[in-house]
């Protein structure tokens, strides 16, 4: 009998070590530390934030009560950080949604992709937006853009922050007795357990780093029209064929211009085409990622493709005709 308290003491004592780091951490700063990592997430911090809810989860398996508040911590900030993003795209539109693709990480990840998905999906957009990389920090904008009212978005984006929550806290909790063995293993290497984590984020930075130069420097290999120089070949009669990118509905085009679905490339999408036309591709892009994509594969078709430089915003302020979408 005096064996058994000490046994249990023993069995208790790797857990108590495995979640030492974050513990550690609730008792100093509570709930707000964990409230400031997702706001600055979803202000745009190229911070990860899945492997805190996992955490999250992870710790509420052993306190009472704490996924209820870590809950209602996540849902929270990622709110605050989806309104301050919404109000900017209802006051700014395009130019913020702009801004953030130009200070992306993921160059190619533009806003054309999430047009797409609210033409398609409507507000359910804001419901899967967290769990698809790009559009969770694109969609607030986009909704305000777009012209969302405030309580549908409100509504929706709650809906989407707190499914988000959930299923991070959930997998952590399945998952706790991972990812306390994962944790034990990090506190038994002290120090050099902070060292490797910071290795491994400034790795993964680089990467996306190195990626985004990559793809901006293959895209920009694409020669570039202006628009008044692509609308003199037009007028001078050369065979001349605008293609739009756009993704989501078009109020406007460049008179004459056909549509090529990015996400649906294929020999049908060329077809009824003038083989010899020099196509001219055009999106709403900042540096033409989209219309510089068209391009390229428009070339690997055997096709004469340039990029229309600043696309149809660059043609709007030059003040050349428009018909409707």
């Amino acid at each position: 009998m005096g064996r058994a308290p000490q046994r249990q003491r023993r069995g208790d004592y790797p857990r108590v070590r495995a979640m030492e780091l974050i513990t550690e951490l609730f008792s100093r700063h509570g709930l707000i530390a964990v409230a400031v990592a997702v706001l600055l997430h979803q202000l745009g911090a190229p911070l990860p934030s899945t492997p805190l809810l996992l955490l999250l989860g992870a710790e509420s398996a052993s306190r009472d009560g704490f996924a209820l508040r870590a809950f209602t911590a996540i849902t929270a900030a990622a709110m605050v950080a989806n309104a301050a993003w919404f109000w900017a795209g209802r006051r700014l539109g395009r130019r913020v949604l702009n801004a953030l693709c130009v200070v992306s990480i993921s160059p190619d990840t533009c806003v054309r992709q999430n047009e797409i998905s609210f033409a398609r999906r409507g507000a359910l957009t804001l419901l899967i937006a967290k769990f698809v990389p790009g559009l969770s920090m694109l969609a607030p904008p986009l909704a305000g853009a777009l012209g969302m009212t405030a309580g549908r978005f409100a509504t929706w984006n709650l809906l989407g922050s707190a499914l988000w929550a959930a299923a991070g806290l959930a997998a952590g909790r399945v998952f706790h007795a991972q990812i306390d063995a994962l944790l034990r293993g990090l506190s038994q290497l002290g120090g050099a357990a902070l060292a490797l984590c910071a290795a491994l984020l400034v790795a993964y930075l680089a990467w996306r780093l190195w990626r985004r130069a990559v793809v901006k420097r293959e895209l920009n290999r694409f020669e570039r029209l202006d628009p008044a120089d692509a609308a003199a070949l037009q007028q001078q009669g050369c065979e001349v064929v605008f293609v739009d990118v756009r993704g989501g509905p078009r109020a406007h085009r460049i008179p004459g211009a056909r549509h090529l679905d990015l996400g649906a490339l294929g020999e049908s999408a060329l077809a009824g085409w003038p083989p010899e036309a020099e196509f001219v591709t055009y999106c709403a892009c900042p540096n033409d990622v989209s219309a510089a994509r068209a391009a390229q594969w428009l070339k690997r078709q055997g096709y004469q493709a340039r990029v229309l430089r600043g696309g149809i915003d660059a043609w709007t302020q030059a003040g050349l005709a428009l018909e409707n979408g």
